[in-house]
This record gives structure tokens, C-alpha cells and sequence, in this order.
């Protein structure tokens, strides 16, 4: 990993690549699992009051409200959100259930690749293969794919991976209770086809303007779509606020080079486990490439 790790507003070229907006292309088609980790959730959650000597169920968290998990901590919820995101990525995911799973068992595992700062390369995943079974190439006519690999390309999902610091409005935790939160890191791996377009446009208009994401604020709040069994879910609604720009501090720095370094630790994890399952041999040009996907070129301070 490059010692390069400053932010340096008067880079943009090196600094969008850092922050993974110089290759979104609008037009394309162990230790890593302690940042705070934001969802939207979904469904409403339930809780219980007395009522004239009876319990009564009634919502305490509404349904579209923004849930960030603090491991070992505690779960926190907000109708909407404020975010300066600093770097983005991108990888593939796809859920492989365990049709053989008894309970108390894990239903299911994930299929990841390595995180980029585009897809329009081959990644490794952690199952010895690349781009979690993904074929190469563009699609023309999915109809004409056998079944089997356009149930399996269904599955495979496209993840913008965000990197921040968030503030929720609204705080409460699991019983509805209001609580305390400080602005707080996170990482959000946006998955959904929709919700991956509309959090796109932010970083696409900030890469327009030559502005790095870490400079502005994003307020995110939610937009509900109904399914044809009747039930909701939530889509991200995004309001970059281009007027006003953060003046960026130390501890920005250190929050930046602390982000670089996870990516870096989830990246050698993968590559690692793709050794393993492949039966390959992880060479040097396998880290070279690693390092390649996070290297900043200017070793500049804040601007």
C-alpha cells in the first residue's frame, strides 16, 4: 500500500481515483466487518404498550428509515440522513442460500469479489472464480442464455460500496426510544439496481463540477415502492448540497487513510480465500493489483 494517503483538494485527477468516481461510467452497463454498517430498513418494527390492563402492539421504528449497526454496540435508526461520503467502490455479491440448513444454522453465504474503483475488470472473488460466476463480456440477448446462467446472473448483484461519515436524524434505537449518536464512520454496499443509479448521481455530478465527494454533504431520506403482494420497500432519495464545502480537517486525514487501509484488509482477505479455493498461487502482480485499486500519486496535505 502507498505511504500516499493525504487528501489533496487541489488533485482532483489522483483524488477522484482514490475515491472511486473517476471510472463510474453512468453509461455502463476479520477485521473488516467493524465499521458501522448503514441499511435501509425495510419493514416496520413492533413493540408492545399497556393499554387499559392489556398489551397492545403498535410500531416503535417505521418502515424506510436508515438503520446503522454498530458492532457490539447497538443499532440505531433515523427517518433521514446526512452523509459526506469520502471514497466509493464497486464489486459483485451474490447470495448463495443452504438448501440443507437446519435450524440454528446459517441459511446462507455470501459470494464476494475483491472491491475496485470500477467493474469494468475481472475481479477475483472468494470462491477461487471471478466476478462471483459472472460470464465475461456484455450480454446482448439474455433471453437466448440457457436457464441455469440467467438464474445465476439474477443472482449476481452490481454493489456500489459507500464509505463516510453519517449523522441520523431523529435518533432511536430498537424500542423507539430516542438516543444519542455522533457523527459516526460507515460503510453502505448499495446492491439494488434502482438505489445503485440513484446514488450514482451524486458522485457523477461532483466528478463534473471537479469536486471531491469528502467536501460536500448528501441527504438522503427515502422513497417507498409497493410490491404486488401488497408490501413496501425503500429506495434511497439523494439531495447533493453543491452551495455549501466542507473545510476539511485532520482527522478527515485520518479517517480517509483509516477507509484506504479496510479496503486494502478486505482485498488481501479475498485474494487470499481465492488462492485457497482456485488451488492458485497468490503471486506478487495478485498484491500489485491489490495496492493498484487504492495508490494515490500526490502526497499533499488538505487544501
Amino acid at each position: 500500500m502507498s505511504d500516499l494517503v493525504s487528501i489533496d483538494t487541489n488533485n482532483y485527477a489522483a483524488m477522484a481515483k482514490a475515491m472511486g468516481i473517476a471510472g463510474d461510467d453512468a453509461s455502463d452497463k476479520k477485521k473488516t466487518n467493524t465499521l458501522p454498517r448503514l441499511r435501509i430498513n425495510h419493514a416496520a418494527l413492533m413493540g408492545e404498550t399497556d393499554m387499559n390492563g392489556k398489551s397492545v402492539k403498535l410500531e416503535v421504528v417505521n418502515g424506510g428509515t436508515y438503520r446503522l449497526d454498530k458492532p457490539d454496540v447497538a443499532t440505531y435508526y433515523g427517518a433521514s440522513a446526512t452523509i459526506r461520503p469520502f471514497m466509493q467502490r464497486f464489486m459483485y455479491k451474490r447470495f448463495v442460500k443452504n438448501m440443507s440448513a437446519k435450524a440454528g444454522e446459517p441459511q446462507g453465504s455470501y459470494h464476494k469479489t475483491v472491491m475496485a474503483d470500477s467493474l469494468n475488470i475481472d475481479l477475483k472473488d472468494n470462491q477461487g472464480s471471478f466476478n462471483c460466476g459472472k460470464p465475461a463480456g456484455y450480454v446482448k440477448d439474455f433471453k437466448s442464455l440457457p436457464i441455469e446462467t440467467q438464474d445465476l446472473l439474477k443472482q449476481i448483484k452490481r454493489v456500489r460500496v459507500i464509505f463516510g461519515v453519517i449523522s441520523l436524524d431523529g435518533v432511536t434505537n430498537e424500542k423507539g426510544e430516542s438516543v444519542e449518536l455522533q457523527e459516526s464512520p460507515f460503510i453502505w454496499e448499495i446492491d439494488n439496481r434502482d438505489a445503485f443509479k440513484t446514488m450514482g448521481e451524486p458522485f457523477n455530478q461532483l466528478a463534473k463540477m471537479k469536486r471531491l465527494p469528502v467536501q460536500h454533504n448528501i441527504m438522503l431520506t427515502t422513497e417507498e415502492r409497493k410490491l404486488p403482494n401488497g408490501n413496501s420497500f425503500y429506495l434511497p432519495k439523494a439531495s447533493l448540497d453543491v452551495t455549501n464545502t466542507v473545510k476539511l480537517t485532520e482527522l478527515d486525514q485520518t479517517m480517509f487513510t483509516d477507509f484506504m487501509a479496510w479496503v486494502q484488509n478486505y482485498n488481501e482477505y479475498i485474494i487470499n480465500e481465492w488462492g485457497v479455493k482456485s488451488g492458485q498461487k497468490i503471486t506478487q502482480s495478485d498484491m500489485d493489483t491489490v495496492d493498484s485499486f487504492i495508490d494515490i500519486d500526490s502526497a499533499e496535505s488538505v487544501g
